[in-house]
Order: structure tokens, then C-alpha cells, then sequence
């Protein structure tokens, strides 16, 4: 059975582009990874990978503009958690790949 072609329109094209480019960062990568198993504050994450607070905020801005990741307030901490089941996935799959070769 013949699949019909769909042309991807601009906005999916952006988005999809965009994904990919947050997924091209190892600190991103790292910060997702991390977050795939719990959410965590800044600090938490700071320490965790050893980054600069400012690198992981700058970070976590980039991912959540895109909605890969999302927050809730306690007080004055922000707890980070991944957003996107989907990406999750890819991002799970791909590391499986890379560990498998």
C-alpha cells in the first residue's frame, strides 16, 4: 500500500528544526537526561552535572521556550521537569542507539 506524501508545513518545519537544534547541545542533552528521572531545582542541577547555575538557567530558558521543559514554583525555588513525553522518547531512544554501537 502506497503511503501519500504530506508536504510538512513552515510552522511543524520550525518546530521540528528546533528540536532537533536543542537536542544538538551535550549540556541540553545532559539537563533532559538528567530531568528524564525526577525534577530538580537549579542548584540541584548545577551540582548534579558540575555547570555554573547561570549556564543551566541560560539552558532551561532555551529548553522551555521550545516547551521541552516546565517549572513550578515552591517559595523562591523553581523545579524543573521534562515537558515533552515525545522528545523524552527520542532523546531515550537515541542514547540506547549510541550505547548499542
Amino acid at each position: 500500500m502506497e503511503e501519500l506524501y504530506e508536504p510538512l508545513d513552515e510552522e511543524t518545519l520550525f518546530i521540528v528544526s528546533q528540536t532537533f537544534k536543542a537536542l544538538s547541545d551535550p549540556t541540553r542533552i545532559r539537563i533532559l537526561h538528567l530531568l528524564s528521572s525526577g525534577e530538580c531545582s537549579v542548584t540541584e542541577i548545577a551540582n548534579r552535572l558540575s555547570l555554573l547555575q547561570s549556564t543551566v538557567s541560560h539552558q532551561l530558558h532555551f529548553l522551555k521556550n521550545l516547551r521541552l521543559v516546565k517549572y513550578r514554583r515552591e517559595g523562591t525555588t523553581l523545579y524543573y521537569s521534562y515537558d515533552d513525553e515525545h522528545v523524552l522518547h527520542i532523546l531515550e531512544q537515541t542514547i540506547r542507539h549510541a550505547r548499542d554501537h
